[in-house]
C-alpha cells in the first residue's frame, strides 16, 4: 500500500506545475480525479506533450465548467474529496462559483491547493507569465548562466516544478495532517516566485555573510570555482567535477596525477589558471576514459548523460530509476521502505456521472 493510498483528490487539469504535482501524489498513492474540459466547453482541453507522462495514474473526467449542471456535480466530488489543486489565474475559480467560499462549505475539511506564478494576491497576481518570469523576479536567475552572457533558464525546473509544484505538494500534505486533527480545511497559495526566493535561501545567507557576489561565475557553485563544473573531453561530450571538500579535491588532482602543492584549491587569484589548466587536462581524453578513470574514488568525478544515456547508465538501472518500456520515464521518488512503488495503471476516462457514482 502506498502512503496517500484512501485520499481523495481532484486535479483541474493545467499545464505545468499543477500536472506535476498531480503526478507526484497519484504516484505516492492518492486517488485523484483529473477534470478536463470536455469537448462543449468552447476550448480544447489541455493535451500537452508531457501528458503522456504528467499524467499518469489518474483517471480524467470531462466537464464543462460553464455548465451549471457540471458545476453542482463537481461540487458533488468536492464534497467527498480530501483535497482539490488547481492553477488558474486568480478569480477565475471564484467566477466558476468553485472558489475556496462554496467549496469549504460544501467540506468543510477540504484542502484547497492553489498554484500560480505571482501568488493570490499581489499586484502582479492577475498578469500573465511563466517560469522564466517567475524565477526572473525572485532573484534565482540572475545567478544562473555564463559570466559574459545572459542569464540561462534551467528548462522549467526552478519555477514550475522545484519552487511551484514541489511546495503545493508540500502545502497540500501538512494541510492534510492539520485537516486530519481538527476536521477543518484551508487553502494554500503556492507561488512560484515566492518558492523560487525560498530555494535561494543558501545563496541569500552566504551575501550576509559576504560569501557571494551577484557576478554570475565567480561563486563556489555557479562555475566560478575550477572544482566545480563542467568540462569538455576529447569527444566532444563533458564531465561533471563537484570536488568541494578538500579530501575530494585531493582525490581528484591526485587522479589527475597532480603534485597538490601545484595545484591549491582556495587561491582565488589562481583560480583562471586552474580552469585553464583542468580544462586541457580533461580535454585529452574522451569521456567516458575519465569516467571509467575516477570510477569508484571520491573524487566526484561523473560524465554528463543524455536521458536516454541516464535510463541505461548501470547505476540507474540496478535502482530501476526508470521504468522499463518503450516510453522514456522515470519511476515515483522518494521510495519507501527500500523498495520502489510503481505508478498505478492509466485509468479509463470516466464520465461526470460515473466519477459521482465512484466516490459516492
Amino acid at each position: 500500500m502506498k502512503p496517500l493510498s484512501g485520499l481523495r483528490i481532484i486535479e483541474f487539469d493545467g499545464l505545468g506545475p499543477v500536472t506535476f504535482a498531480g503526478m507526484m501524489l497519484a504516484d505516492l498513492g492518492a486517488e485523484i480525479l483529473r477534470l478536463s474540459r470536455s469537448a462543449d466547453a468552447g476550448a480544447p482541453a489541455f493535451s500537452e506533450v508531457g501528458g503522456q507522462v504528467l499524467h499518469r495514474g489518474r483517471a480524467a473526467v470531462a466537464v464543462n465548467l460553464k455548465d451549471p449542471a457540471d458545476v453542482a456535480g463537481v461540487l458533488d466530488l468536492i464534497g467527498g474529496a480530501d483535497a482539490l489543486i488547481e492553477g488558474f489565474r486568480p478569480g477565475v475559480m471564484e467566477r466558476l462559483g468553485l472558489g475556496p467560499g462554496p467549496c469549504l462549505a460544501r467540506n468543510p475539511r477540504l484542502v484547497y491547493g492553489r498554484i500560480t506564478g505571482w501568488g493570490q494576491t499581489g499586484p502582479m497576481a492577475r498578469q500573465a507569465g511563466h517560469d522564466i518570469n517567475y524565477i526572473a523576479l525572485s532573484g534565482a536567475l540572475h545567478a544562473l548562466g555564463e559570466p559574459d552572457r545572459p542569464p540561462r533558464p534551467p528548462l522549467n525546473l526552478l519555477g514550475d516544478y522545484g519552487g511551484g509544484a514541489m511546495m503545493l505538494v508540500a502545502g497540500v500534505l501538512a494541510a492534510l495532517l492539520e485537516a486530519k486533527t481538527t476536521g477543518k480545511g484551508r487553502m494554500v497559495d503556492a507561488a512560484m516566485t515566492d518558492g523560487s526566493a525560498l530555494l535561494m535561501s543558501l545563496f541569500q545567507a552566504l551575501s550576509a555573510r559576504g560569501l557571494w557576489s551577484d557576478a554570475r561565475g565567480a561563486n563556489l557553485l555557479d562555475g566560478g570555482a575550477p572544482f566545480y563544473r563542467c568540462y569538455a573531453c576529447r569527444d566532444g561530450r563533458y564531465v561533471a567535477v563537484g570536488a568541494l571538500e578538500p579530501q575530494f579535491y585531493a582525490a581528484l588532482v591526485s587522479g589527475l596525477g597532480w603534485d597538490p602543492a601545484s595545484a591549491p584549491q582556495f587561491d582565488l587569484a589562481g583560480w583562471p589558471a586552474l580552469h585553464e589548466r583542468f580544462g586541457s587536462a580533461f580535454a585529452a581524453r574522451d569521456r567516458d576514459d575519465w569516467a571509467s578513470h575516477f570510477e569508484g574514488t571520491d573524487a566526484c568525478v561523473t560524465p554528463v548523460l543524455s536521458m536516454a544515456e541516464a535510463a541505461r547508465h548501470p547505476h540507474n538501472a540496478a535502482r530501476g530509476t526508470y521504468l522499463a518500456g518503450d516510453l522514456l520515464q522515470a519511476a515515483p521518488a522518494p521510495r519507501f521502505d527500500d523498495a520502489q512503488s510503481p505508478p498505478g495503471p492509466q485509468p479509463a476516462p470516466l464520465s461526470l456521472e460515473e466519477a459521482r457514482e465512484r466516490w459516492g
